[in-house]
Parts: C-alpha cells; structure tokens; sequence
C-alpha cells in the first residue's frame, strides 16, 4: 500500500458493545449538556445505565466503562482531561476518527445508542443533538453515511427501511442481518433520494396514505416531545445531586 492509500484509509474501526454505548454517551452528552461536559468515569457510567435513549438497557460498572475507555484512547477516539479537583474526565474525538460534521455524527450517536432504527426514528430522536426539519433533510446525510461506509441500510427502500451503523464486527452485523431479514450475506441496500416523481395512476386504497404520513409525524412529534422531558428531567435530577 502506498502513501496515498494509507493517508486515504478511514481512522475508524470495529467497536464492542460495551465501547459503542461508551462512545456513544460522550458524543451525547458533549451535544446535550455541554455545561458538564467532559464527563467524569461516574457520570459516564450513569449515562451508559440510564433508562432513556437507550436500547438495550445495560447495568455496568465503573471498571466495565473503565475498560471500554481504554480500548477506545487506544485507537484514538477518546482523551482523558484533568478535571477540577483533579478528577479525571474524558472526552471524545469522534468527529475526526469518523470525518464527518454535526448532522451525521447525530445520526451515527443515535444508532450507536439504540440500535437499528428507521428514516422516522432517527429523524425525530437525532433531532434533539442536530435539528432535522423533516424526513428529506434527513437524506444526504443518510446517503453520505452511506457512502463513507459507517451507516448500512437492513432493508430494502420506501416505508419503515431500517439502518444501522457499521461498527459491529463482522460476524455481528452478519448475524443482525440474519436476525432482521434472513439472509446474512444480502447486500445493503441504498435510500431513495426524495424527489418528485411524475404522476402514475394508482388504486383508491393509496389515498390513505397522507392520512397515514400525517399520523406518522404526530407520532414522530410526540417521541421527540417525550425524549425532550426525559431529558430535562436528566438534568434536573444532575442539579439535585
């Protein structure tokens, strides 16, 4: 492999489970509470354990979130900083070792904490680090994740399409996608671009279906609502403490 290549070669690499959630709650918290943030080994512990935002629900221990922070400083993704009174806090460097911005680090966050979600999930809960103003502006940045290989599509285009990141070791993802659609070895599908398409006559029952993307918006409105007091509610309970 030449320079060229090897300077070419993405910083990112295969994460466990325990190192995505880690991973995960700092690129959050430095997006959500950034009054408090970096984040000592105890507060990072609670954000991996805590009950909203999260999926699968987790009980580590400080040791278990120490030793997923030494393997995420060992491949770069992660510092430690001294903090006041001199206790440790730490940091993420994600948007480098990804090489993306805001948005797409938004969406790659909420994967990494929740798991395989669709187009309507990840445009309602990424939009409480980065603002989406709805499903189109949601797109490129899907589409970029594509293309740097960090994001993967489980099913096929249209309503309810499923993604997930790409940080599972291979035989993970593989099993995922067995798990998901049966087949591990189906390549990933790509996203539609939104765009307007030339009318086509279609059957009379279609004409639900503005109904239904409206119902599906208020239901999109009221999870983001949800997220946004469960989040307040985090702060406050840190206040208290």
């Amino acid at each position: 492999m030449d320079v060229d290549q090897e300077s070419d070669a993405p910083k990112w690499k295969p994460l466990g489970t325990t190192e995505r959630r880690v991973l995960g709650v700092l690129i959050e918290k430095a997006k959500t509470t950034p009054d408090n943030y970096p984040i000592t080994l105890a507060s990072l512990t609670a954000g991996c354990n805590q009950k909203s935002n999260r999926a699968p629900q987790m009980q580590l221990n400080d040791d278990d979130v120490d030793l997923s922070l030494d393997r995420l400083r060992s491949v770069g993704v992660a510092v430690e900083v001294q903090g006041s009174g001199r206790v440790p806090k730490y940091r993420h460097t994600a948007y480098d070792w990804f090489d993306v911005k805001g948005p797409e680090i938004a969406v790659l966050t909420e994967l990494m904490l929740r798991g395989e979600q669709t187009v309507g999930e990840l445009r309602t809960r990424a939009s409480r680090m980065e603002p989406f103003q709805d499903l189109a502006a949601l797109q490129p940045v899907l589409q970029m994740l594509l293309d740097k290989n960090l994001i993967v599509a489980l099913t096929p285009p249209g309503r309810g399409q499923l993604f997930t990141h790409n940080l599972y070791p291979d035989a993970d993802l593989a099993h995922l996608r067995k798990k998901i659609t049966g087949d591990s070895s189906s390549p990933s599908p790509q996203p539609v671009a939104v765009a307007s398409q030339p009318a086509t006559p279609v059957p009379a029952a279609a004409a639900v279906a503005p109904a239904n993307d409206e119902l599906q918006s208020m239901r999109d409105e009221i999870a983001r609502l949800s997220e946004e007091v469960a989040q307040l509610k985090q702060r406050l309970d840190i206040l208290e403490s």
